[in-house]
């Protein structure tokens, strides 16, 4: 197994392309200045050995060195010793709805950040439970497989957005079918699913879904995203509202809160339905409801060593930079007299 100790180094990773775009602009205007001071035919006399192409050889040892650098202070680490450890949990898998309407504004920011939000604050109550997640729309796939790290938890779901699945719909049945098949069969925990979303656009096929739950035993719970009376759903351009979506004959969509379809899948399987607020997600309520689920101890292999890394790139990062300290920013005489030579032979 591998893990990074500090992964928010990582994020520096980031001013690489950042300083070749600086470095590009840079040599623009130099040369641009350049040409407006001298005749472009005495340049190459008056400094004969610039050389355009050394800058941009230095700067890429640079940035591979920088790149290892940064790679090092985030310390890259290996499983080295896995033990077994005891838990009592229960087996959680959240399916959250990213379809178009979760972008209405009726929560704040969104239905789908109010979402988010709402699975951050299930994470605080987590102990040694297992999560996973699923996302859907017309489609759905698993976006975190069930696990107990709850850093990666958090990781991926920084990372869910509206634009992942570009099937539109909601398909809760698939999103239910996904999450059965996420679970882990042979364990003997008490399993869950946690649907999150604003039922519009239902698929009629989740029937089937709901029953084969029931059959296994997997108690759902939904907790509605948006309001009855509706929102329009808001169109972005680089951040900027620029209107709202339109149905083919010109009208303004607004999209509604199917309470009574979420009401209806958590009843069928003795869960619970709760409407999210601005102020509540209903998840502190939901969680209790998991926490009287019956629990079954058993043991989970984790990696409890992890042996440092950070040394493989720090060396490679050292030669990287003497390398492009070594190499000269104007062009080699020796090569110039060489090519030249051959020039007249």
């Amino acid at each position: 197994m591998f893990r990074f100790e500090h992964p928010y180094y990582l994020y520096l990773l980031t001013l690489i392309p950042v300083i070749w775009i600086i470095q590009l602009f840079y040599e623009r205007w130099r040369n641009k200045k350049l040409n407006a001071a001298i005749d472009s035919s005495l340049i190459q006399h008056i400094i004969p050995l610039k050389s355009r192409t050394k800058i941009w050889i230095k700067l890429s040892f640079y940035s591979l060195a920088m790149a290892a650098l940064i790679l090092g202070l985030a310390n890259l680490q290996t499983g080295a010793k896995q033990e077994e450890v005891k838990r009592k949990g229960v087996d959680l898998m959240i399916a959250l709805d990213i379809s178009n309407s979760m972008q209405a504004e009726d929560l704040y920011p969104n239905r789908l950040g109010r979402a988010k939000r709402s699975i951050q604050e299930l994470y605080t109550y987590l102990k040694s439970d297992r999560i996973g997640i699923v996302v859907f729309a017309g489609e759905a796939f698993v976006q975190l497989p069930i696990t107990t790290d709850y850093s990666a938890a958090k990781l991926f779901l920084n990372g869910i957005e509206s634009d992942l699945i570009a099937s539109q719909g909601t398909d809760i049945g698939a999103a239910i079918n996904l999450c059965l098949k996420a679970f882990d069969p042979e364990s003997p925990t008490s399993k869950s699913i946690i649907i999150i979303s604003d039922g519009e656009n239902h698929e009629e096929d989740s029937a089937e879904a709901i029953e084969k739950a029931k059959e296994m035993g997997v108690v759902i719970h939904t907790i509605g995203m948006g309001s009855v009376d509706g929102s329009p759903i808001p169109i972005y351009n680089r951040g900027n509202r620029v209107g709202f979506r339109q149905n083919r004959e010109g009208n303004t969509v607004v999209t509604k809160l199917d309470e009574h379809m979420l009401r209806g899948i958590a009843e069928q399987t003795a869960g619970t339905f709760i409407r999210a607020s601005n102020a509540q997600s209903g998840m502190d309520y939901i969680f209790e409801q998991v926490e009287k689920m019956e629990k079954v101890e058993i043991g989970t292999k984790v990696y409890t060593d992890f042996e440092d890394r950070f040394q493989y790139f720090l060396l490679p990062a050292l030669i990287l930079l003497i390398i492009e300290l070594i190499i000269p920013n104007t062009k080699s005489i020796w090569w110039e007299k060489l090519f030249a030579s051959q020039k007249e032979n």
